[in-house]
């Protein structure tokens, strides 16, 4: 399965200038600069309420821009319509959550498999491929209740990667889980994207999970 969003140039995967955020009256951040080429990673660190999961949402054309801009790719998507960002963002990107957001009623290779079946174009051997590498092929036939929170996890990583994305942005992947859980999907999840030349950004507020990468600090005055 390839990714259907044209390559444009030689241009970072993701580009961000001069961004900025505020709430009623509260500014979360201004003049924030950000770029990432394929393969990098970028740790997001900040107390609660410092702006972590803004920034995720602005940089996946969740939210907004307020002011600045970001480019995926050397493409803005300032402007674009709500029909064009979601189909860039479903190829461009992949999105992981502190809660996995699995559908009860579909099987684990099922929910791996859900952005081929928005995608329009599902590929099982890929989808099971997937789940082999976060060690749940022995699993693909269960519900998610069947699963514990560390493999729910997994899957949704597995989900994330699905469409080989350029850019995956993961807010609090491994905050309802204990150590040694969080330790495994953040090592299977980096080394999945570094496999596939995606370009990474993890909002965390765990300093010691991601201690030695680079890093953007928010809520610093």
């Amino acid at each position: 399965m390839r990714n259907a969003l044209p390559i444009a140039g030689n241009h970072p995967i993701l580009e961000a200038s001069d961004l900025g955020f505020s709430y009623t009256e509260a500014e979360l951040f201004r003049g924030l600069k950000l770029r990432l080429e394929a393969g990098e990673v970028r740790v997001v660190l900040g107390p609660s309420g410092s702006g972590k999961t803004t920034l995720l949402h602005l940089l996946a054309g969740l939210l907004p821009l307020q002011s600045g801009d970001v480019r995926w790719q050397g493409q803005s998507i300032r402007g674009l319509s709500e029909e064009a960002l979601a189909r860039r963002r479903l190829f461009y990107s992949g999105l992981i959550f502190q809660h996995h957001y699995l559908q009860a009623e579909l099987s684990a290779l099922e929910n791996t498999l859900v952005p081929g079946y928005l995608a329009g174009k599902v590929d099982l051997p890929w989808g099971m491929e997937l789940l082999a590498k976060v060690g749940l092929a022995a699993k693909a036939r269960l519900l998610p209740k069947a699963l514990s929170g560390g493999e729910r996890q997994r899957v949704a990583v597995a989900r994330a990667l699905y469409n080989r994305p350029r850019l995956l942005l993961a807010d609090e992947p491994t905050g309802s889980l204990d150590r040694r859980n969080a330790e495994r999907v953040m090592e299977l999840m980096l080394s999945l994207a570094q496999d596939l030349g995606t370009a990474v950004i993890v909002a965390t507020h765990d300093e010691h999970l991601v201690r030695g990468l680079p890093e953007i600090r928010l809520g610093e005055t």
